[in-house]
């Protein structure tokens, strides 16, 4: 179907759902409208994933990304400001290549997970570490010291969607130190995704990953796996050349609408602008990316004046510890308590569903309420659970109310860091749809005068302790922050 007629569909579903109430009313309408319509947000799009690629934290092309960006929010007549914050360690791939000999030799296709130690053509024996159970570690014995230990996992299909992928963060959290404890020399994990496609998953102790670590293609890993398995004895022969460097220079990109009655409470809604450099970075995340600063856009555009100030916030260094929003929160302590919510959204292109809450009960009925100029695009459920693994985390652990847009899978999980995440991956109708949902929760919380109190240290971890918090936090190496007080709210 035309994206026209999907959006005349959209926008008449709207009218018939949501009465006209008012100048407040209108102005979302407006917006909603502007944002169903024939925007630059395609174009932006392209730009950004096709042109400039993937963009590690770190790298060239992450520095065009910010340039970017701040251009974009300059030539909509943005405010925006450039936040420099320095890194604890940037990782990135030079080199990662393997052969499988002995019995049988073959080329394996090879990547590096983020934050792998470096390996110089290093040979070992290649042993068959099932799943990395207690059970699979207790099989091998002593064989396993020395040895390069080869993972197998489950294939990731759209049945299985964002919740296998959270089981492999969770997996890769129980495994990696099991199979360091036992001692092996490094570890090659499969796969999850067939047809020959790799990608990178961080290692599970993140930047304090000390081992040679490798996500091989499963063809090739099955192929091993079964020579194991009918008694060939092999080896494994990898180089990995590895770009690491302590206390790198990144920045975050930050466009503000200041508020017209109220601008020193904030409300801020982030994307992460850094990416992996498999693919492009299009569902993860230069989707949205786009979207929020189109959404700015054409706020200024229609020459809407929210009441509290809106900040469109770019993160860096998201996907090597959430570091970005991070720095943020340490740079902005002062203005925390006026943070009235902080927003991510992280999870493609699907459909919009609800938003997650993250423990804060009193939240999902105000979600509840900005979301009813689009009831015609729901429905939605709120879902009311903390969540670790993007860049609402430290705001969370800052005790500000914040909230992650929750999305259907699509395509997401299938292409997450992997080469195939590219522009074509992007459903274009539905990012306008997306575009429109957000819009009237950024609008809603830009402009009602709740306001929720920020959480103190120990409602936060009463939050933890009656929660998986903990486990997640474990799962995505960013415990030891909270654990030592170097990161969180510390009254």
């Amino acid at each position: 179907m035309p994206i026209f007629r999907v959006a005349v569909l959209a926008l008449l579903a709207l009218l018939l759902a949501t009465p006209p109430a008012g100048a407040a009313n209108d102005d979302v309408d407006r917006l909603i409208g502007a944002l169903l319509g024939d925007t630059p947000v395609s174009d932006d799009l392209h730009e950004l994933t096709d042109t400039i690629g993937g963009r590690v934290t770190g790298s060239d092309a992450n520095r065009q990304a910010v340039a970017w960006a701040a251009r974009k929010f300059q030539q909509a007549e943005i405010a925006v400001a450039t936040e420099d914050f320095v890194m604890p360690r940037v990782w990135d791939e030079n080199v990662a290549t393997a052969a499988v000999t002995g019995d049988v030799s073959f080329e394996a296709s090879v990547v590096a997970k983020p934050f792998s130690a470096s390996a110089n053509a290093m040979s070992a024996r290649l042993v068959d570490a099932g799943f990395g159970t207690d059970a699979d570690i207790e099989r091998l014995g002593d064989s396993i010291n020395g040895a390069w230990a080869l993972v197998e996992t489950l294939v990731l299909d759209d049945d299985l969607g964002l919740g296998g992928l959270f089981a492999e963060y969770a997996d890769a959290a129980a495994v990696e130190p099991r199979v360091i404890a036992a001692g092996a020399a490094g570890i090659v994990t499969m796969s999850s995704r067939p047809k020959n496609l790799v990608y990178r998953h961080n290692a599970a102790a993140g930047a304090g990953n000390e081992l040679p670590m490798l996500v091989m293609e499963r063809e090739h890993a099955k192929r091993a796996l079964r020579l194991l398995r009918s008694g060939h004895k092999l080896s494994l022969a990898a180089t990995i050349g590895i770009d690491s460097r302590r206390d790198e220079t990144a920045t975050n990109v930050i466009g503000e609408i200041r508020g017209a009655t109220r601008p020193e409470e904030i409300v801020i809604f982030g994307a992460h602008l850094d990416s992996h450099d498999l693919g492009t970075g299009a569902l993860d995340n230069g989707v949205n990316v786009v979207m929020l600063i189109n959404i700015a856009r054409q706020i200024v555009r229609l020459g809407l004046q929210p009441e509290r100030t809106i900040r469109f916030a770019l993160w860096n260094g998201e996907e090597q510890g959430l570091v970005g929003s991070w720095k943020y929160a340490e740079q902005h302590e002062a203005e925390l308590d006026n943070h009235i919510v902080a927003a991510s959204f992280d999870i493609g292109s699907g459909r919009t569903t609800g938003f997650f809450t993250g423990g804060r009960p009193d939240l999902a009925p105000l979600v509840d309420r900005y979301l009813e100029p689009v009831a015609g695009l729901g429905p939605f459920q709120q879902i009311d659970i903390p969540i670790v693994g993007t860049d609402n985390y430290d705001f969370m652990i800052e005790g500000v109310p914040n909230i992650i847009a929750a999305q259907s899978d699509a395509n997401y999980a299938s292409n997450y860091h992997a080469q195939s995440d590219t522009f074509d991956k992007v459903d274009q109708q539905q990012l306008r749809l997306n575009s429109a949902i957000a819009a009237a929760v950024i609008w809603g919380f830009a402009n009602d005068t709740a306001r929720l109190p920020r959480h103190s240290h120990d409602e936060i971890q009463t939050l933890i302790d009656n929660t998986d918090l903990e486990k997640q936090m474990k799962s995505m190496a960013v415990w030891d922050g909270w654990a030592q007080g170097v990161r969180g709210r510390h009254d």
